[in-house]
C-alpha cells in the first residue's frame, strides 16, 4: 500500500464528507438543531486529518493506522462519531499487521471493524451504520473468495456501502415510516465512495440522498439506545487478573447471567461489571480462571428507593464547590451551554463545564482535557445529551490520569436532580450507581422552533418555524407560542410529581417567565416550582418534573 495515496485519499473523503455534511443532517429525523450526524462523522474525520498531518513525510503505514486510530477516537463527537471511530479503529489494527495489502487483508480489515464497532453499541440496531459496514464486510469477504484484485474488490465495497444505506428503510421502521435512509449510513458511503475515488483514481458516482428520501420526515424517537434499565438487583463489579481466560466465552456467560454486562482489558488485567441476581454466581465462576480484587457488590433497588426519598424529603442540598489546585479524591465535569446552566451546576458541585449540547458536540479529546483540568482521582461525566453519550464513554475508556465514571444524563435538569445524589465521601462505583438510580424519576421537556419541514407521530405538520414540544425525547405538540407549547407539555408528562425545574433560554424574556409561572401555579397546584435563568440558545425552555 502506498503511503502516501493513504494519506491523500483519507483527506480527499474527510472533504467530501465535509462538504456534504449538511445533506446527511437532513437524513435525521428530528427537525430540532441539534449537532447532527454528518456534522459529527466530519469533526471526527477532521480529527484524523489533523493528525496525519502531523506524521513525518516518510511515515509507513503502521504509523499512519495509529494516527487514524488515536485521532479518530480523540476527535469523535456523538454517537455516529464514536461508531466511526470504531470502525477505522478495527480497520487499522488489522492493516497495520497485515504483511501484504491484497484482497484478503482487505476482507480480514473489514472483518475486524465489524467486531470492534458492533462492541461498541451494546444492543445493534438493524438498519443503522453498523448493518451498513457489516454488509460491506460481507462483499470483501465474496471478493476475496471470488479472486479479484484489489481495485475490483475496493469499487465493490463502495457500490455496497451505498446500496446498503438504500436498504436501511427495509430494516429499520422508524426510517420507512419517516421517508429517510440511515443518515450514519449514508455518511460512511459518502466517506466510502469518495476514499475508492481518490484511492483507486477512477471517479465514482454518489447520488444526493435526496434522491431517495422524502422531504417531510415524520419525526421518531432516536434508536440508538446504550442505557436501558436493568431487570436485575444487584450491580457487581470488580478487577480480574487472568493470564488465560476465554474472553468470548466469559461475555457470553456474563450475558446469559445478567444485563448492562462488561468486560474490557486485555490478558492479565480485565474489569468486569454486571447487573445480576446472583452475584455470588460471578465471581464464583471468575475465581475458577483467575484472581478477583476490589469487588464492589451493589443493591441498586434498595440505593434507588433510598435516593429517591432523600430527593423527595429534600435531603442533600449541595453546597458549591471551590476549585483546588490539590488533587481531590473524586471531581465532576459537566457538559451544558448558557451562563445560568453553567452557575448552576458549579453551585451543585461541578468543577469543571464544557460548553456544548445541542449546538456543538464535545469531542472525545474535549472530555479528556477536562476531566484531566479537574485533577481528581476519580471524576463523574455528565454528558446531559444524548448524543454525547458515546464520546464520555470513550473519554472513559481511554482515560490514564484518572477512574473516569459516565453517568448517562440526556438533559441539564437531569444533572440537577442526579447532583443531590453525590457523597463526596463515597467511592465512584458508588456515586455513579446512585446518581444513575435517581434518572428513574426525572422527566423533561424542551421548547424549541422548528428548522425544518416534519411531521409528529400523530401525522401533524410542522413547518420551519413552528414552536415545537418534545417530552423526553418525543415531539408531541407543535404551536405558535412558546407558553402554550410549554403547558401542554407539563400538563403531558404531569402525573403526580412535586418539582418543576425551568430553565430560561437567552430568548425567553423575565416577563415571559413570570407569565408561565403564574400559569402554572393555577393550573398545577400540586408542583413546587423551581424557576432559573439557564441562557441555553436555541431552546427558550427546557425543564424537568420530577
Amino acid at each position: 500500500m502506498n503511503s502516501q495515496n493513504l494519506c491523500l485519499s483519507i483527506a480527499s473523503a474527510a472533504r467530501a464528507l465535509d462538504d456534504r455534511k449538511e445533506e446527511v443532517n437532513r437524513l435525521n429525523v428530528f427537525p430540532v438543531p441539534d449537532g447532527d450526524t454528518g456534522t459529527n462523522m466530519s469533526l471526527t474525520l477532521e480529527s484524523v486529518v489533523t493528525e496525519i498531518k502531523a506524521l513525518p513525510v516518510d511515515a509507513d503505514v503502521p504509523a499512519i493506522c495509529h494516527a487514524i486510530t488515536h485521532g479518530s477516537l480523540m476527535g469523535a463527537r456523538g454517537n455516529s462519531g464514536v461508531i466511526t471511530s470504531q470502525i477505522l479503529r478495527g480497520l487499522c489494527e488489522s492493516f497495520s499487521e497485515a504483511k501484504d495489502f491484497d484482497t484478503q487483508a482487505i476482507a480480514d480489515a473489514f472483518g475486524r471493524a465489524v467486531e470492534i464497532s458492533f462492541q461498541a453499541v451494546r444492543k445493534p440496531v438493524e438498519g443503522t451504520i453498523l448493518t451498513v459496514v457489516e454488509d460491506m464486510s460481507k462483499v470483501a469477504t465474496d471478493s476475496a473468495a471470488q479472486g479479484m484484485d484489489v481495485e475490483e474488490t475496493l469499487k465493490a465495497i463502495a457500490a455496497e456501502s451505498l446500496a446498503s444505506a438504500k436498504r436501511t428503510p427495509e430494516l429499520l421502521p422508524v426510517l420507512k415510516e419517516n421517508g429517510v435512509v440511515d443518515s450514519g449510513g449514508f455518511g460512511l458511503a459518502v466517506l466510502t465512495q469518495s476514499f475508492v475515488s481518490a484511492f483507486t483514481g477512477e471517479e465514482m458516482e454518489l447520488p444526493e440522498a435526496s434522491e431517495f428520501s422524502r422531504p417531510e420526515p415524520k419525526v421518531a424517537i432516536e434508536q440508538v439506545n446504550d442505557w436501558a434499565g436493568s431487570d436485575y438487583m444487584y450491580c457487581t463489579e470488580f478487577l480480574l487478573s487472568s493470564e488465560d481466560i476465554d474472553v468470548d466465552e466469559t461475555k457470553k456467560f456474563l450475558g446469559g447471567i445478567g444485563d448492562c454486562e462488561l468486560l474490557v482489558g486485555t490478558h492479565p488485567d480485565f474489569k468486569v461489571h454486571v447487573h445480576t441476581d446472583t452475584p455470588g454466581e460471578v465471581l464464583n465462576y471468575m475465581t475458577e480462571r483467575g484472581q478477583v480484587a476490589e469487588v464492589f457488590i451493589h443493591n441498586m433497588i434498595l440505593e434507588s428507593q433510598e435516593r429517591a426519598e432523600g430527593i423527595a424529603a429534600g435531603e442533600g442540598e449541595a453546597e458549591a464547590e471551590e476549585e483546588s489546585s490539590e488533587r481531590k479524591p473524586l471531581g465532576i465535569v459537566a457538559v451544558a451551554s448558557g451562563s445560568g446552566t453553567a452557575t448552576i451546576l458549579r453551585s451543585l458541585g461541578v468543577d469543571y463545564v464544557v460548553s456544548g449540547g445541542q449546538t456543538m458536540n464535545p469531542s472525545t479529546k474535549d472530555l479528556l482535557e477536562a476531566v484531566e483540568k479537574v485533577n481528581a482521582d476519580s471524576v463523574i461525566i455528565l454528558p446531559n445529551n444524548k448524543n454525547i453519550l458515546m464520546s464520555a464513554q470513550s473519554a472513559a475508556e481511554c482515560c490514564e490520569d484518572a477512574e473516569v465514571g459516565v453517568v448517562p444524563t440526556t438533559n441539564v435538569p437531569a444533572s440537577f436532580s442526579a447532583l443531590f445524589a453525590v457523597d463526596f465521601d463515597a467511592s465512584l462505583a458508588d456515586n455513579v450507581e446512585a446518581m444513575t438510580a435517581v434518572l428513574d424519576d426525572v422527566h423533561y421537556g424542551e421548547v424549541t422552533t422548528a428548522i425544518k419541514k416534519a411531521k409528529t407521530e400523530d401525522g401533524q405538520k410542522i413547518k420551519a418555524g413552528d414552536v415545537i414540544g418534545i417530552a423526553d425525547g418525543s415531539l408531541d405538540f407543535v404551536g405558535d407560542d412558546i407558553i402554550e407549547v410549554a403547558m401542554q407539555l407539563i400538563e403531558e408528562i404531569d402525573d403526580d410529581y412535586d418539582t418543576l425545574t425551568l430553565l430560561a433560554g437567552e430568548d425567553f424574556s423575565d416577563s415571559d417567565m413570570d407569565t408561565l409561572v403564574g400559569r402554572v401555579e393555577e393550573e398545577f397546584d400540586n408542583l413546587e416550582i423551581d424557576a432559573q435563568r439557564g441562557e441555553q440558545p436555541l431552546y427558550p425552555l427546557v425543564f424537568s418534573l420530577e
